[in-house]
């Protein structure tokens, strides 16, 4: 991930000062995400994933079961997977092998990744179709201006860690990656921020398309000011980490069952 944090955004985020309670927050952020990510309308059927490794055992991640809706994912149905693809912590015993062909070989490639997000939404796949980047258009683009990249090497559902490997070198130190023909893959410091990653990056598909489909040539916003604006206000870990909150704010509204 080659943007940091400027000094203004330091502070901002809360510290956790043992394991245990990291543990318990990236789970608890895990689930609501998969909640959210419903809300969102970004499940299709059993595809989509979201990932964060775990802070104790750094060889192991978290992620949901294979089969269950994510309207209806708790805490207590995460699973913890190992990079050898078994199950060593969770009471469900199902795992979706195209989330651990991905996101096993991406964590082992990118130790700096803590979390992962890839699901099959409509803008991102239909974006995926183009084979192309997108253009700094609008304010929120500009946080993937220059911080994403194209896996260009569709050869179906993934199955095999090796093309899992070929993806995780394409991401590169990116916040994304466009899946060809597939649909969209964003990582951050913490499940908030690769969520958040996913959610502005499926808008940004969304208002590109009705764009291009309006006008014939659309007007992206100059490289010198593209770049700060992704490094100084909206493409920094904290902006995608704050982004979230009220997110979260909405699922904590209706109900704290995720946290079951």
């Amino acid at each position: 991930m080659k943007v940091k944090n400027p000094a203004h955004a330091q502070g901002l985020m809360p510290v956790r000062t043992s394991i245990e309670e990291e543990k318990a927050h990236r789970k608890m952020m895990l689930a609501a995400s998969f909640r959210i990510f419903g809300k969102f309308g970004f499940s299709e059927g059993v595809a989509g994933h979201i990932t964060v490794r775990d802070p104790e055992f750094l060889d192991t991640f978290w992620v949901n079961p294979f089969g269950v809706s994510f309207n209806q994912i708790k805490v207590s149905d995460l699973i913890r997977v190992d990079h050898h693809g078994k199950i060593v912590e969770g009471k469900h015993k199902l795992l979706n092998q195209a989330a651990f062909a991905i996101h096993s070989r991406l964590h082992h490639a990118h130790p700096e990744v803590i979390a992962a997000a890839h699901a099959h939404s409509i803008y991102g796949k239909t974006w995926s179709a183009m084979d192309k980047l997108l253009d700094p258009l609008t304010q929120d683009a500009c946080a993937f201006y220059d911080d994403h990249a194209i896996y260009d090497d569709y050869t179906g559902v993934v199955m095999e860690t090796a093309e899992g490997d070929r993806i995780a070198a394409a991401l590169g130190n990116n916040k994304a990656a466009i899946l060809k023909n597939h649909g969209l893959l964003t990582v951050g410091n913490s499940v908030e921020e690769a969520v958040w990653w996913f959610i502005s990056m499926e808008r940004c598909c969304q208002s590109q398309i009705l764009a291009e489909s309006m006008i014939i040539d659309t007007d992206p916003i100059s490289h010198e000011v593209a770049i700060k604006t992704r490094d100084l206000e909206v493409g920094f870990p904290v902006a995608g980490w704050f982004s979230f909150q009220p997110l979260l704010q909405d699922v904590m509204s209706v109900g704290l069952s995720f946290m079951e």
